[in-house]
Parts: C-alpha cells; structure tokens; sequence
C-alpha cells in the first residue's frame, strides 16, 4: 500500500463519514423524519448522556499523554466545551436540559440505572481505546467531528418540525455545538495530516475513525434492537411509558 499525501488521506478519512457515520443508521433517520414516539426519543437522550458525560474523561486521559503544550492547550478546550467553568454550564448540563425537557428525571438520568448494556459497552471501549493506542489514534477517533454539523443541523430542524414535545431550549446543546466541532475537528485533521507520515501510520489512522464510527453505530443498533424491532428492552433498562 503506498503513502497517500495528505489531501489523499483526508479524502479517505472524509469517504469514511459518508459511508459509515451514524447519521445513515435507520435510528436516526426515524428520530429526524419525527417516526420515533416520545420514548424512544427519551430513550434515545438517556443513552446518549453516557456517552456525552464520558467525553471529558477521554479528552482529559488523551491530554495526559500530549508531551508538547501546544497540544495540551487546544485539547483542552474540549474540557471546558464539555464540563464548562462552572456547575451548570457547559455541554453536559445543556445535555441534562435536553434529558429535563422530555420529562426524565435527572437523578435518574446521571444514576445510569437505565442505560442499555450495548451503550456502555460501546462508549466504554472508546474511553479505552483512547487511553492505550497511540496518541495519533486517539486524535484520529476525535475525527467523527468533521461530520457532526450536518447531522446536527438536520436534527434540530427533523425535530423542531416534528415533535411536539420539544423546543428550541430543550436543543440548546446542539446550537452550541456545531462551531466547536468544526474547530476541533480541524486541529485534529490538521494533527492527523502532518503526523502519519508512514502506511503504517496513515492506515491506522483509518482504522480508528472507522472504529470510532462502529461505536457511534453500535449505540444505535441497541437503541433500534431495544425500542423499535424487535423491542428486546434488557433487564433494568429503561422502559418508555407509552
């Protein structure tokens, strides 16, 4: 396999979010078109949340690892994106107001009582793959961003338009997101581009944005298992009311 130069590598890794990103998954397109009921949308928010609440944690394991500032101090914003400068704010509390606004109890959201075994598998294993591969993996499993604006775009507008049960507050999150993941996004494919400088690494910085699309995906193949078809709710999980 020969070296791809950088816009070569970019291409492929951009090929990658248009063939494996969540945003084809049948889930998503029954949540977006407003096909979903109330509690699978509540389902939907709940299981995310352990994703979202893990976010930090991964990007504070990977800047653990960074030896040059330069990296530290972009990386970081993620934090502050993600836990903000205070109780309150930042990301995950946004995402608690998304959890709030569809009438689930936060006490119950943040317990994870709830949450799908497939969900914490999956998240689970991309807080460990972050921690053990190489500093380059980790940053190339971050490159799921550079695909996140479309998707978030057609979800507030999908949601807006079809659900009755949400609003422009219970979406905060997503309105702040989209300008942060560009800019995040772009530092790590601009890390990415300069730093796999052999096949070996260039073809490993595939395989972890390919990864980092299976976990997305596999989250959503346990939500449609669970609460569309053939409706397998496991044992403890949360359970929608209608």
């Amino acid at each position: 396999m020969k070296l791809m130069s950088p816009g070569e590598l970019e291409s492929q890794l951009r090929e990658i979010g248009a063939t494996r990103y969540h945003h084809l998954h049948p889930f998503h397109k029954l949540l977006h078109a407003g096909k979903c009921t109330k509690g699978q949308v509540q389902a939907w928010a709940l299981n995310r949340y352990y994703y979202q609440s893990m976010i930090p944690v991964k990007d504070a394991s990977l800047i653990a690892r960074c030896s040059h500032p330069e990296t530290r101090r972009e990386w970081r914003s993620r934090l502050v994106d993600h836990d903000g400068e205070a109780k309150g704010e930042g990301g995950i509390a946004r995402w608690l107001k998304l959890t709030e606004g569809l009438q689930l109890d936060r006490d119950y959201v943040v317990s994870l009582h709830g949450l799908l075994p497939a969900t914490r598998f999956a998240v689970d294993a991309y807080v460990n793959f972050v921690r053990e591969k190489t500093l380059l993996e980790a940053i190339a499993s971050s490159l799921t961003e550079l695909f996140s604006p479309q998707i978030i775009s057609e979800r507030i507008e999908g949601m807006l338009s079809n659900y009755n049960f949400v609003t422009t507050e219970t979406l905060a999150y997503f309105s702040r997101r989209p300008p942060q993941a560009e800019r995040d996004s772009r530092f790590a494919l601009d890390y990415v581009k300069a730093h796999a400088r052999t096949t070996e690494a260039q073809q490993s910085v595939v395989r972890a944005l390919e990864f980092k699309c299976d976990v997305l995906w596999a989250m959503l193949d346990a939500l449609y298992h669970a609460y569309v078809a053939p409706r397998h709710i496991p044992p403890g999980a949360f359970e929608p009311q209608d």
